[in-house]
């Protein structure tokens, strides 16, 4: 089962499958040297990046996530604001605390191997790590792929996210088809089902403090980005915007001069908040990516500060929900960039989102799944060109976009009965074929598309 804890996943700016899974890669190998006996030998630790880790890491920070990984830091516990000083001391120095620990030499320059010609064979998020006693023999070696949303996987073995709990649960659903049987047949919300298997995993009051957490980082960054001001980095000279079109908005309407569409406004300005603070490396919640960040958080956000009767059981309702959604493309189709475009990563986050809306204000199991796939369904075929390999250009946008459809999906989806002509397992399917056909400088190379039509001076 693919829990809220492997799906909403606290960590840094800007990538979940760049930033997030190298990191987390990185430090699951230096575990392994040290459980193997190995790392009071080890004097040199090399990395290889490989396909779309390769084109678009240094815009993603893969480099800084493989340095911070090595030195022991993991994303749900590093302080953002100390992330830099540790990367900078260590190329100042030329030396690397292997995983917090023994130093050893590090060059950067030399130790981070960034292969594109080599096509990896079974992922092209791959990365590959090997560590060197002094007489440069190979003590040991693995190789890592960064599926997406933060999860990764050893390379050829299945796409089961490392650390996933295999423990028996109730309702061990494969896809929307049975999700919405065992719903029936139990009588439960989507979100209830959700909750008994997680409390099949752990106890209740550790899952209802872990979505509550998420709930409030979720919230938090809205805040940071909206009271935050700058230029985002990378070079792009890209300016946060969300802070200055907040308050014009708020101007407006102490003015009285709020138009009918002013809403939509807001939750655009919500999405953007959160995806300025992934740019700058700031503290987020993989949702299901960090690309794709924005989008579940303004929705959520839009629904404890504007609809009647928003409560934290509502907030609960809409993040379990969104929870077997994200799953359900998880398992069936992709939520990586790298793979299927930015339809696996934002077209996925709104289909979530409208979920857990529609949910949240009391939608029917049909509805919801309805909702799930209004959602997708206008999200097909969208590809993944950052400019300049970085997440801003236009994935900062495209967030907005992503929530404003998912509100839409489930106001639709709610004025139905949920009766509707194709499935949500049909539209995960189009995604997934989809995705195939699609070109891979289409898919986080910034090899094709916006990335190239852009011509910096």
């Amino acid at each position: 089962m693919i829990s809220v804890f492997d799906l909403f996943k606290i960590g840094i700016g800007p990538s979940s499958s760049h930033t997030v899974g190298p990191m987390k890669a990185a430090f699951a190998f230096v575990e392994a040297l040290e459980a193997g006996g190995e790392a009071r030998k080890a004097v040199r630790v090399v990395t290889t990046l490989y396909g779309s880790l390769a084109w678009t890491g240094k815009g993603h920070g893969t480099s800084k996530a493989v340095i911070l990984g090595l030195a022991g830091q993991k994303p749900a516990t590093i302080d953002p604001e100390e992330a830099d000083a540790i990367v900078a001391g260590v190329e100042t120095k030329g030396e690397l605390p292997l995983g917090g620990g023994r130093v050893i030499a590090f060059d950067p320059e030399k130790d981070i191997v960034v292969d594109l010609a080599t096509t990896p064979p079974f992922h092209p998020n791959t990365l590959a790590f090997e560590a060197f006693d002094a007489e440069g023999t190979l003590l040991f070696s693995q190789r890592w792929c960064s599926v997406g949303g933060g999860f990764v996987v050893m390379e050829g073995q299945n796409d089961l996210p490392t650390g996933t709990d295999t423990t028996p649960v109730p309702f061990p659903y494969h896809n929307a088809a049975e999700l919405m049987t065992m719903a029936a047949t139990s009588g439960l919300s989507i979100a209830e089902l959700v909750r008994a298997n997680e409390a099949a995993l752990r106890p209740a009051e550790e899952v209802e403090a872990h979505v509550a957490a998420v709930a409030s980082v979720m919230l938090g960054c809205i805040d940071r980005g909206l009271s935050t001001e700058g230029e985002l980095p990378g070079g792009l000279q890209v300016k946060r915007r969300a802070a200055g079109i907040f308050a014009k908005l708020k101007q407006q309407h102490s003015d009285n001069e709020v138009i009918a569409h002013q809403v939509m406004d807001v939750i655009s300005v919500f999405a953007m908040a959160v995806n300025e603070e992934n740019a700058a490396g700031g503290r987020v919640v993989t949702a299901p990516t960090n690309g794709a960040a924005g989008v579940v958080p303004a929705v959520l956000r839009y629904y404890r500060d504007f609809l009647s009767g928003a409560d934290e059981a509502g907030m609960s309702r809409f993040l379990l929900t969104a929870t077997a959604i994200g799953a359900l493309f998880k398992m069936n189709a992709s939520i990586s960039g790298a793979e299927v475009g930015c339809q696996g990563e934002v077209g996925v986050a709104s289909s979530m989102a409208a979920a857990g809306l529609c949910a949240a204000l009391g939608g029917t199991n049909a509805q919801i799944e309805n909702a799930a796939e209004i959602a997708m369904e206008h999200h097909l075929g969208m590809t993944c060109d950052p400019i300049g390999g970085l997440v801003q250009i236009p994935c900062i946008e495209r967030n907005a976009f992503g929530a404003v459809k998912a509100v839409n999906a489930a106001s639709m989806a709610l004025k139905g009965d949920g009766t509707h002509k194709v499935s949500l397992d049909q539209v995960i399917a189009a995604m997934r074929q989809t995705g195939a056909d699609m070109h891979h400088k289409y898919k986080e190379t910034s090899l094709g598309g916006l990335a190239v039509a852009f011509v910096e001076c």
